[in-house]
This record gives structure tokens, sequence and C-alpha cells, in this order.
């Protein structure tokens, strides 16, 4: 187990006016299991990545120590374990069980203990392939499982976790709490970050409120914090168990006019089995199922960015199917959001990420910065307009990624995961941009975990069947 000391901390990412966290001033002792909350941007993430010594000095401005166990967080990497909102970018190895071995041999594992370890930390998180799997033909939510197994099989003594259930499904994101759960006995220090707050209660035994921008706001116990402090947190965004989302006004649609997208018997092989669906202006689908039956594959079809090895696509009059449009046609009429925002990120500004869209269809410079200064006030983004894109939260980067499908006025919309990392109250602002888009005539299709934001925003479901048998043979030990 590991205690966690810190004093004063502070960071400011490079570039950046404002800081991430300042001020900050916790003692987490051993053992203990701390859900860490606050709104999106308030420097949970970025104190994840402190702890877990991964703050580079030469990427921003820090103040402060951060120590584990009297050491700097820097120096006890190999006391820590943790598991960010982006599991790809913690799967190095090709083939899954190697990835999860890889941690153990860097770690000087004996040989004969390194396999038994690996399957067992697989099994904990309802990882459901072959060891020999591909780790690039995972989906988002199979990644997390693989990324979490890798961090128990090296049993830290602090185990952070940054949102661990936010792209599975119910029963996925239930087999890794359980498996959480497992994995944390008293010799386990957790620091968990979540939006799921009521799922994630179980879990833990303390609650530390961060103030955007400075230090603690409130510590103690569940029941006692959220008595205390539960109406401004849920004012403020933080998903408090009890308090619902206030919902947007719906008006009445218009009657679903002619289909904007037609998808016949639309097939990936391995990855998607036949689906057929429309979806039509002034409408929203949304498309749902388990993790691995292909919603973001589906996503990366529909939008044009993925040829189908089978069946057909057809978008409005448009005889040629989407992935044979030119780049510039593409983003006029469909707007894609990526399940990972950080994969449609090509500049180094919020704002030149916003404008790239626009310029690329020859838009003036006047309605250029009209556009980009509407978008980053309606989405929260103005105070970050300088900031670089691969520094926001997974909150922040998400609303960015929907702005820039956002920018070029697109009329069909294929968003997958869209409030994903969102609080209480962005969620409700992003959907409430999305209703008035649908009510506006734009057609949307969203690749959804998320049944809240079905339940207010969809006229239709799809849903996706379980994924089909693997044709690998199962897991063995080595």
């Amino acid at each position: 187990m590991s205690d966690v000391a810190i004093r004063g901390f502070g960071w400011r990412h490079a570039g950046r006016r404002a800081w991430a966290v300042r001020g900050l001033d916790l003692h987490v002792r051993h053992g203990e299991r701390v859900l860490l909350l606050g709104p999106s941007g308030a420097g949970k993430s970025t104190l994840l990545a402190a702890l877990a010594g991964l703050l580079p000095e030469d990427s921003g401005e820090s103040e402060g120590t951060v120590e584990i166990d009297g050491l700097d967080a820097r120096k006890a990497r190999d006391r820590v374990g943790v598991v960010f909102q982006d599991p790809q970018t913690q799967l190095i190895m090709e083939r899954s069980g190697d990835d999860v071995a890889f941690g153990l041999e860097n770690r000087g594992v004996p040989g004969g203990d390194i396999w038994p370890r690996v399957s067992d930390a697989l099994d904990r998180v309802g990882f459901p392939y072959p060891i020999n799997r591909s780790t690039t033909a995972l989906s988002g939510g199979e990644a997390q499982r693989l990324a979490l197994a890798g961090v128990l099989a090296t049993r830290p003594g602090l185990l952070l976790l940054d949102e661990p259930t936010a792209n599975l499904d119910p029963a996925g994101a239930e087999l890794v709490r359980e498996a959480v759960g497992r994995a944390c006995g008293p010799e386990t220090t957790l620091i968990l970050v979540e939006h799921r707050v009521a799922e994630s209660l179980p879990l833990v035994d303390r609650v530390v409120v961060l103030e955007p921008g400075g230090g603690v706001r409130a510590d103690g116990a569940p029941e006692l914090v959220f008595a205390a402090y539960g109406d401004r947190l849920a004012e403020e965004g933080v998903w408090v168990p009890g308090f619902t989302a206030i919902t947007p006004l719906r008006s009445t649609p218009s009657p679903v006019r002619s289909p904007l997208l037609t998808a016949e018997q639309t097939a990936y092989t391995h990855r998607l089995p036949p689906v057929s669906l429309s979806c039509g202006a002034g409408e929203v689908l949304a498309v749902t199922g388990p993790n691995g039956a292909g919603k973001s594959t589906l996503a990366l079809l529909l939008g044009g960015l993925l040829a189908p090895t089978s069946g057909r696509i057809t978008v409005g009059d448009e005889k040629r199917p989407p992935h044979r449009w030119r780049a510039s046609t593409l983003a006029g009429r469909i707007g894609s959001v990526f399940q990972n925002p950080e994969h449609q990120f090509v500049t180094g500004r919020v704002a030149d990420e916003l404008a790239l869209g626009p310029r690329r269809l020859g838009r003036s410079t006047a309605e250029v910065t009209r556009i980009v200064d509407g978008l980053l006030d309606r989405l929260r983004l103005a105070p970050l307009a300088g900031a670089n894109p691969y520094t926001l939260s997974g909150g922040e980067a998400r609303r960015l990624s929907v702005a820039t499908a956002l920018a070029t006025a697109p009329r069909l919309l294929v968003l997958d995961e869209p409030t994903f990392g969102q609080d209480r109250r962005t969620w409700r602002e992003l959907v409430a941009l999305l209703a008035e888009l649908r009510d506006e005539g734009h057609g949307i299709v969203a690749v959804t975990h998320d049944t809240a934001f079905s339940r207010t925003l969809a006229d239709r479901t799809l849903a996706l069947g379980e994924p089909s048998p693997d044709p690998l043979p199962r897991r063995r030990r080595r």
C-alpha cells in the first residue's frame, strides 16, 4: 500500500494563463479509497498525472510537492498503477496477452509467474478474447478493460483510475467495478475519478472535491460531503446522487422527411455483421449495444471514413458512397466525432482546430471568426482558445471534437459517444445543442452507452446484437 502527501501543489500547462490546479493540500493514508470529484476541467486528470509522475518538467510550470511514501512521485512510479481516460495511449504490444505481460517483464517478475498473473488479470476484468487477440482489433471499451488488466497484474500499492468505465456498456462497467473492488484489498490505496458517482460509491470510503483552479473544497465521508455540498455541486456540474439531469425541453419534431442516410446490409469483415438503417432530416438515431458489437466501426462506415466490405451506404441523392467522396465534400456534408477525441486533432490550438474545416470549405475570414467564436462560447471553450488540444481534460476534448464536427454545418452528424467525460452541466448544454440541431433539420446518428442521452434525445434506437464468436481459440495459459 502507499501513502500520498500533496502540499501546495499547482500545475500550469505550457502556454496557458490559468492554472489547471493550484494550492492543493491533500493527504491520503495507506489503504484509503478516495473518489475525486469536481466539474469538468477542475484538474482531476492533471492531479492523477502528477501522482503517476507523468508531468514532465519542461511541459509546464509546477509548484509544491507530490510525494508517495515519502518519495517524489517521479521516483515512485514502480509503486503506482494508472489507467487514463484514453486506454489506447497505454496499449503497446500487438497481442493482448503480451501487453499485460509487458509491465510485469519490466518490473522483473520471474518468468514462471508472469503468465498466470496475466491470465488472472484478464479474467478479473472480464476480457472475452484469447491472449493472442490483436490490440488493434479491440473496441474502445475492450481496450479499456485490457489497460486495467495490465495495471492490476502489477499489483500496485497506489491505483489511479481516470474514468475507467467511461466507454463501457453497463454490463462491462459492472465487471470493471467488481474487478476494482477485488483488486483493492487493505494493501491497495485507490484514487478514482469517475462521473458515474452513484455506481462508484460502493468502491470508496472518502470523497474529495476539487475547487476549479484552486485547492480542496470538501473532504470527508460521501454522505457528509453530499449532504453539505450536494446542491452546489449539482449546480456546478457534478453528478451528485439523487440529482437528475436537467434535460432540455423537447419541441415537437417535424415529420421525418426523406432519409439523409441509408445503410443496406452494410458490413465489415470480423468487426460488424450486416446492418440496415436510415436517418432522416430532423431525426436522432441512437445506436446502442454491448462493447465489441461493432458500433464504432459502424460510425466510421456511416461517416465515410471506412469502406464497407459488403452492403451499400447512400447519402441523399448522391450516387457515390461517402467513402469515395473528396475530403472537402465529406467535411461539408457529414460531421464525424470519433470515440477518441484526440484522433481527430491536427493543430496546436483549440481555435485553429475549429477554424480548419470552414477554411477548407473556402469560408471568408470574417465568417470563420464568427463560426469559431460562436462554438467556443457555446461549448464553454472560450478560455481555452489558445490552448493545445492535447492538454485538455477528457470532457473538454470531447466538446472540442463535437465543435469541430459542427464547424462546417453539415446536415448529417455521426457521433461516437458524444457525452463521454461530461459533467452534469456540460452534458445538459451539449444535449440541448444537439436538440436544437435536430429541430433545425439536421440528422444525427449517435453511438452511445448513455441511457439518459437516449431517453432524452433519441427518436429511434438501433440495438446492435452481441458480438459474433471469436474465430480464435480461447485464452490459454502459457
